[in-house]
């Protein structure tokens, strides 16, 4: 049988169907800290049963970025721009950001403190051992008058490290931790900067457990929804990304965390 152009155009057209079809007949593989960030995949999902988003939960020891290089999830949503950078050149692949989604700001914690002021001279203080935040950490204790810094910048392009700590009036010693185990250090330690997520997973409440908060003004660490460049421009993930930064999201983030997690819109920018 003699196939015509038009013949030819249809064969075409449904085999983008087809493909398109299959596509959204595949789960959308998504890896997501427990807290907050599966919750508001959760939320997301009620909302949109539609999308069928199947949220990967990590554990400890599982890096997210490699699961994404390797194709066995096709997002993940837990970082931040500095660390993801950090992750590009250690793993030497190139990943793209489709949406930036909420805020979890650094919090100081201690059980054995009320105030950062009481901290006893030589206090220990348990800090995150990878590099952005550790170096997040120390601008935060910068900001709160425990150090002083040497380095000029800011904190999401300026990495600092202990040995750019210039005064130290009550000679603190930093011990760097693996960031999900520092929760269980705080009995350990007179202090601990622990990042928002597995300050929420340990049963802190950052805006009213922390001695010292990070602000959210001009906060470059902003939480977002990473994807491969070949991935991008996938249908699933963008649809995923105007979900995740839906005002019903917003409101969502707003009442479940109480100003512990904040959504980008309400970033100040002053």
């Amino acid at each position: 049988m003699m196939m015509t152009k038009r013949t030819v155009t249809l064969s075409l057209a449904g085999l983008a169907l087809f493909i398109a079809q299959s596509l959204y007949a595949a789960p959308l593989r998504v890896a997501a800290d427990p807290l907050p960030h599966a919750e508001i995949l959760a939320f997301v999902k009620q909302r949109d049963p539609s999308l069928d988003l199947q949220v990967v939960e990590l554990t400890s020891g599982v890096n997210a970025n490699e699961l994404l290089a390797a194709g066995d999830v096709d997002a993940n949503y837990f970082q931040h721009l500095p660390y993801l950078k950090d992750q590009e050149q250690a793993l030497g692949k190139r990943f793209e950001v489709v949406a930036s989604v909420h805020i979890e700001p650094l919090g100081i914690y201690s059980h054995r403190v009320k105030r950062l002021a009481a901290l006893p001279q030589g206090a220990t203080i348990a800090v995150p051992n990878n590099v952005t935040n550790l170096s997040r950490a120390l601008w935060l204790l910068q900001d709160n008058g425990v150090i002083r810094l040497g380095a000029s910048g800011a904190p999401g392009s300026t990495l600092v490290t202990p040995a750019d700590i210039r005064d130290n009036p009550k000679q603190v010693k930093i011990v760097e931790i693996e960031s999900p185990q520092i929760p269980r250090s705080l009995d350990d330690v007179d202090a601990a900067v622990i990042n928002g997520n597995y300050a929420l997973e340990a049963g802190l409440v950052p805006a009213k457990d922390a001695l010292g908060l990070e602000s959210a003004s001009h906060n470059p660490y902003a939480n977002l929804l990473v994807t491969t460049p070949q991935k991008a421009k996938d249908p699933r993930i963008l649809r995923l990304a105007k979900d995740l930064t839906s005002p019903e999201v917003a409101d969502f983030i707003r009442q479940h965390y109480s100003g512990s997690v904040i959504p980008v819109a309400d970033r100040p920018h002053d």
